[in-house]
């Protein structure tokens, strides 16, 4: 590990535990994602590999939607998101962030914390400077669009420069003009010229609400045109097989339909001629190696 993310891990040491703001330790970080396979960060979030993460960045969100509702987890994805770049996927594993409106007498006792150990001024930013390589910021603003703009064009560089990916916004952001050159994926409610205020931020790396999900530290967040889906790490690998053979049974359906020979019903969802089923079945074998 190198000095940076030794200097990383720090402050979000000092952020969880000196600043009043709610975190989960490392040990209820691991009870609460338990099934989680893959290794872990020095405060226990799971870390999907990279090798997996390139195949995710190959799936669609209906790919996820074929497993996760069937494995319990309905409240996975949400929509209705302005995006930044359309054709730009957003691949990584989830840090949250929860913002609630202010109140003087809890946002004191934080803030006050906060100076204490030095931390920066500005809560957003706190979060931010914990972000490494691989992470995507997902943020509970409770859909505030005005005072709700969790980043300008700065602080969204700083974003892009220490994540490579993007983020997640259930709120708004400001500065559009200066944050769309920059070439990540960014989910967000609204823009609004404003800065960030009239909120406190209360959790890091704890259960957050986006619109209709639910959002563990994390979860592997999958955003493309549709939407955002956030998939628990234990499932991540399932998702990715299943998701290989549905690119074969589209590849070579549609290739077939392509043909002119065939009527819908005749090839979708499953063949009706025998010959051609069992076509396609040798067709899937060789393309899975098997």
């Amino acid at each position: 590990m190198n000095m940076r993310h030794t200097a990383i891990l720090l402050a979000a040491t000092w952020l969880c535990a000196h600043a009043q703001v709610f975190t989960l330790t490392k040990d209820q970080m691991i009870q609460y994602t338990a099934k989680n396979p893959h290794p872990r960060s020095e405060e226990g979030r799971p870390i999907v590999p990279d090798w997996l993460l390139e195949k995710v960045k190959g799936l669609s969100a209906e790919e996820v939607f074929g497993v996760l509702p069937g494995a319990g987890y309905r409240n996975q994805y949400e929509g209705n998101f302005r995006l930044l770049h359309p054709g730009r996927k957003l691949v990584g594993r989830a840090v949250t962030a929860q913002f609630m409106p202010a109140r003087p007498d809890v946002a004191d006792v934080a803030e006050a914390a906060a100076k204490a150990k030095g931390l920066g001024r500005n809560p957003n930013q706190r979060v931010i400077d914990m972000l490494r390589p691989g992470d995507v910021i997902v943020v509970d603003l409770f859909g505030k669009v005005e005072n709700g703009t969790f980043v300008g064009d700065n602080l969204a560089t700083a974003i892009y420069a220490a994540s490579k990916t993007g983020f997640v916004i259930d709120g708004s952001i400001r500065d559009l003009e200066g944050i769309y050159p920059i070439e990540m994926a960014g989910y967000f409610r609204g823009v609004h010229p404003s800065a960030i205020g009239n909120v406190m931020l209360t959790g890091v790396n704890i259960p957050v609400r986006i619109g209709n999900a639910t959002v563990m530290p994390g979860d592997v967040v999958l955003g493309d045109r549709e939407g955002v889906y956030f998939i628990p790490p234990h499932l991540v690998e399932e998702v990715v097989n299943k998701a290989e053979e549905t690119h074969i049974h589209d590849e070579w359906t549609k290739a077939k339909f392509m043909t002119g020979k065939y009527k819908s019903s005749e090839l979708y969802p499953t063949p009706s001629d025998p010959a051609l089923k069992q076509e396609y079945e040798e067709y899937k074998r060789k393309k899975l190696g098997r």
